[in-house]
């Protein structure tokens, strides 16, 4: 028996305001059909995960790459529609399947298995997972008869005032037999008021046919969270932020100001580190013991060594090495390597570079695709002048070079070991070990120059 996951994630989400397809739309730096697919993957109970796409496809695909089977939606012509077109693609009618819309993403891997168990341990031929919530405006309402179990559910915009009332509400997840399920959707009409195939139709369906329906109720309503609004997403965001800070705090991580604090899910803090407000650090992130980030800082997708001190800075795709400054005001790009011991301070930009140990850039200085070694020390207003307006060159820079202030190295260069640039000097050619380098023009003074040019205004000299 082949168990499925269809991700329901065709719609375009117009009440967002964006471009993006809604489940595109990111939640702390991650898209959040990510979310979903991957707490389905963690769950480890899905043999396929089938993405059901249409508006802007494209940028689902991207997101997910060859990680999922997509099933292509042309018309978004309801939920139980999303669910029909998946059929030529389920191979294996004999087992269950979960259906999860695409933007609720705090639905994790524990929901998951509890829903399934519940599934199993009742022998439901269908699950519906419910919550009860303050605000169930736009929710489909859990009618339950007399003994309390499930009648019918009836979606927002078909129901009574009185069944508005009701805060029971379907969250829109639900695990179900597979074979049961496409043998009931043939039966489903868009004889509704949009016209539209509701995949809650099932549950009529499957009642006269004597199936057993019933229902998981979810304790933390907020996992069921749909994001459709940009307020929503605050608050969702709001919601996985605390939970995110409270275990790394419980962990051993200290935060100032949590509520400042922005942390991804993927993201790895090890002890003993210590996070200032203002402080965003998201995507595959490490942080090593006894590092201080923020405040004011975001850190993506990048690697930070033990007792790094990192403050007032964007780190971008990058690794720092231990016992290194970065800030204030400094900016680490598109795969930069800062080696251990390393000073990069004030208002210095560091891109597609590497450096080793000891070597400082301690203020106003940009390195662009440079390879540095040690104890390498950049004076101030030094840069690599890598672009020519079309392509990109390379500098490479060995051991024990001193780099004087206001010094332009125009790439293709190579400066090598123990060398010294005096200040204020344009490179074009390599230098050799050893050498000082000097390339600037001799300063020539011109005495009462400003008083012959202008001798009407000798008061003003």
């Amino acid at each position: 028996m082949k168990k499925y996951a269809i991700v329901l994630a065709a719609g375009k989400g117009t009440r967002m305001k964006t471009e993006l397809p809604k489940c595109a739309y990111p939640l702390l730096r991650k898209p959040m059909i990510a979310y979903i697919v991957e707490n389905i993957r963690n769950s480890n109970k899905f043999d396929e995960i089938i993405v059901v796409v249409g508006h802007k496809r494209e940028v689902i695909q991207d997101i997910l790459g060859d990680t999922v089977t997509y099933v292509v939606q042309e018309q978004q012509l309801g939920t139980g529609h999303a669910v029909m077109v998946c059929k030529p693609y389920i191979k294996d009618m004999n087992g269950d399947c979960i259906i999860l819309p695409g933007d609720m993403p705090l639905v994790d891997d524990i929901v998951i298995e509890k829903a399934i168990s519940e599934h199993h341990d009742r022998r439901h031929d269908l699950t519906i997972v419910t919550t009860k919530i303050e605000d169930p405006e736009g929710y489909g309402r859990i009618i339950r008869n007399e003994s309390g179990y499930l009648d019918s559910i009836i979606e927002h915009h078909e129901a009574t005032s009185s069944q508005r009332m009701i805060s029971e509400i379907n969250t829109g997840m639900y695990v179900v037999n597979t074979k049961i399920l496409f043998e009931s959707l043939k039966k489903v009409t868009n004889q509704n008021s949009k016209n539209e195939y509701y995949l809650t139709d099932i549950v009529n369906i499957m009642q006269q046919k004597n199936h057993v329906i019933g229902t998981y109720y979810l304790l933390d309503s907020y996992k069921s969270i749909g994001v459709n609004d940009l307020y929503a997403l605050s608050i969702a965001e709001a919601k996985l932020r605390l939970k995110i800070n409270k275990a790394l705090m419980i962990n051993g991580v200290t935060m100032i100001n949590p509520e400042t604090i922005t942390i991804g899910q993927n993201v790895i803090i090890e002890e003993n580190v210590i996070i200032h407000p203002n402080t965003y650090i998201t995507g595959n992130s490490v942080i090593h013991k006894g590092a201080q980030i923020g405040p004011n800082t975001e850190i993506h997708d990048s690697i930070i060594g033990e007792r790094v001190t990192c403050k007032h800075s964007l780190v971008y795709n990058s690794t720092v090495d231990e016992d290194t400054t970065i800030g204030p005001f400094s900016h680490l790009r598109n795969g930069a390597h800062i080696g251990a011991h390393n000073r990069i301070g004030n208002f210095v930009e560091v891109k597609k570079s590497s450096t080793g140990t000891n070597t400082k850039a301690s203020h106003l200085a940009y390195i662009g695709d440079a390879t540095i070694g040690n104890n390498v020390n950049f004076g101030c207003g030094s840069i690599t002048v890598n672009y020519d307006g079309k392509n990109k060159y390379q500098t490479t820079i060995g051991d024990d070079v001193f780099i004087g202030c206001n010094v332009n190295l125009i790439a293709p260069i190579q400066i090598d070991d123990n060398s010294f640039i005096a200040a204020g000097s344009t490179l074009n050619k390599n230098v050799p070990k050893g050498s000082l380098a000097i390339a600037r023009a001799f300063q020539v003074n011109k005495e009462n120059y400003m008083r012959e040019k202008s001798p009407n205004e000798e008061d003003k000299i």
